[in-house]
């Protein structure tokens, strides 16, 4: 039986050489629109999609937005919505002043999982939440069949 050499590793070098990796795959994804999270940031608005008998509901977290800053939008079988946040907050009183803006553009995709009605599309923002409600197509509604025995 021959004796292999065991060569002990130092943990601390494979820690900087996983942190160096993840810099680089970051940095070159980094601001790519891309359908999942990559490297634990947060893909801005947040979205719930539903599917009911009769229609799909999509809600979008847009927190700052107003509705003349967002576009929905439908072709085929994908919903885009986009638009941009701009918010600004300002103080002013004895002795200071302080001054905060937020502002930034999204658009995020959503493939419908049926076809829908686009003539019936209704969205409305309340609170911060972008509510969308897609009407199914005639031709996409589940049919009950009663089985007879």
């Amino acid at each position: 039986m021959a004796i292999v050499p065991w060569v002990r590793r130092n943990r601390n070098e494979l820690g900087s050489l996983r942190s160096q990796m993840d810099d680089l795959f970051g940095g070159f994804f980094r601001g790519l629109d891309m359908p999942f999270s990559m490297f634990g940031e947060k893909i801005w608005p947040a979205i719930d999609v539903a599917e009911k008998d009769d229609a799909i509901l999509v809600r979008a977290e847009v927190p700052g937005c107003k509705p003349e800053d967002i576009d929905v939008s439908v072709c085929g079988n994908t919903l885009t919505l986009s638009g941009e946040k701009k918010e600004s907050h300002e103080a002013n009183g004895e002795g200071y002043y302080h001054m905060e803006s937020t502002w930034g553009s999204f658009r995020r995709e959503v493939s419908l999982p049926a076809e829908v009605d686009s003539s019936k599309i209704q969205a409305a923002v309340r609170d911060g939440v972008l509510s969308v409600t897609l009407p199914k197509a005639e031709k996409s509604k589940a049919v009950k069949v009663k089985v007879q025995g």
